[in-house]
Order: C-alpha cells, then sequence, then structure tokens
C-alpha cells in the first residue's frame, strides 16, 4: 500500500468522522439504529465516529515518513504551519459556527510532532537541550488546545521513535490510543504500507491534500447551514 492510498484512506475515515459529528442527525438518517451489538446500539453515525478514529494515527505516522522522505525539511514544517492557520477558520465555523473557537485544528498538532522530530534528530547528542524544546513544544501543544493536543504531540514522536520496528509499533500504538481496538485498526494499512510514494506525485498532488482538510472543513460547515435552514 502506497503513501498515496493511506493519504486517502485517512481522508475517507476524517470525512466520515467530521460528517457525523458536524451534520445534523437527519443528514443520511444518521442516527437509525443499523444493527445491535450486545445490548450497544450501532447507529450510522456512531459507525462513522469508528471509522475516522483510524485517521489520525495514519496521518501521525505519515508525519514521520515525511520527515524522513522529504527533499526540504524547513519547507516541510512551513506547509504544515501554514495550513495550520489557513485551516483555522473553517474548523472554528464547522466545530461551532462561530469565526473564534476556543480549540485549534489537528495541522496544528501535526506541525508541532514534526517540529518535536526535527528537535529529536538534531539535539540527539545533546540530551539536555532536547528534553528543553521537546518539553516546550509539548507545554505549547497544551496551551494550543489543539484536536489530539499533548497526546497527539506524543503519539507522533513515539511513532518516530519506533518506526523501525513497525510491529512493535503498531502494538504499543494501538494500545495508547484512547479508542484501542477502534483506532488501533489504523495500524493493518500502516503495516501494508510499502514505503513508496504512489500516484500522488508533484506539488498540485501534495497541496491538494493539505488543501482537502480546510475545504471539506468549510462545505461541511456550509451544508450545516443550508440543512438547518430548510
Amino acid at each position: 500500500m502506497s503513501g498515496s492510498i493511506l493519504k486517502l484512506f485517512a481522508c475517507l475515515a476524517m470525512l466520515l468522522d467530521h460528517i457525523a459529528a458536524f451534520l445534523p442527525g437527519s443528514f443520511l438518517d444518521m442516527n437509525e439504529t443499523l444493527f445491535m451489538l450486545g445490548d450497544k446500539e450501532i447507529t450510522i453515525r456512531l459507525m462513522f465516529h469508528y471509522i475516522g478514529r483510524t485517521a489520525f494515527p495514519i496521518f501521525a505516522f505519515l508525519i514521520t515518513e515525511g520527515y524522513v522522505h522529504t527533499h526540504d525539511r524547513k519547507k516541510y514544517g512551513i506547509s504544515l504551519l501554514m495550513f495550520a492557520l489557513i485551516s483555522e477558520i473553517p474548523w472554528n465555523l464547522a466545530r461551532s459556527g462561530e469565526i473564534f473557537f476556543g480549540r485549534q485544528n489537528v495541522f496544528f498538532t501535526l506541525f508541532l510532532g514534526y517540529a518535536g522530530i526535527c528537535i529529536l534528530e538534531r539535539y540527539k547528542e545533546d540530551i539536555k537541550k532536547c528534553s528543553t524544546y521537546l518539553a516546550a513544544l509539548f507545554l505549547i501543544s497544551i496551551a494550543l488546545r489543539a484536536d489530539y493536543g499533548c497526546f497527539g504531540f506524543g503519539f507522533i514522536m513515539l511513532l518516530y521513535l519506533l518506526k523501525e520496528r513497525k510491529v512493535l509499533m503498531s502494538i504499543i500504538g494501538a494500545c495508547v490510543l484512547p479508542s484501542r481496538w477502534i483506532g488501533g485498526t489504523a495500524f493493518i494499512p500502516i503495516l501494508l504500507y510499502n514505503g513508496k510514494r504512489g500516484f500522488a506525485k508533484g506539488k498540485f498532488a501534495k497541496y491538494a491534500f493539505y488543501a482537502f482538510y480546510p475545504t471539506h472543513l468549510l462545505l461541511l460547515y456550509m451544508l450545516r447551514v443550508f440543512l438547518l435552514s430548510n
């Protein structure tokens, strides 16, 4: 499974999760019961959320791969930060319907995780500096209150440190996820990753994947406004 397929899989999972989170229950009859799991009702909304739990682990893994394979690590980091800023208003609108919201979007978490990887590599011979800078990023991740927050930051660090031992990475990664077995299924496609970029090559494809995040959030917000006004 190429990196391009992983990105598509993660984007689809994220889209389903956000459909369930941001659109009213009347859309696709999301509160309709699909089946019973023991005494638990599994609705379309809940199923979408279950699938959505796989998105962040894949995006976190792709950040570690991005660091390894990028030709310009500074530019890669700037791109993550730029889209974190671009995505903020669409994120705020989708989450609260307002321009301002008290939590930040997941691109900030991905950026901080990437910055942490850069620090790990640059200062790996200087434990004091490395620890200090990583602690500072951890505190920033708490203060920003970005999606997945300090857990997301630490999770990206964990995946990077275990990147050479993917089976162990998958086991530990699945165990530390809040959703465990649900989000842990993300490691099935991760283990099938072949290390190749795949069909998405060139700047257009790269930025198209980045742009999907703010674009789909804005479209979901507009769709919610339309549905609630009719």
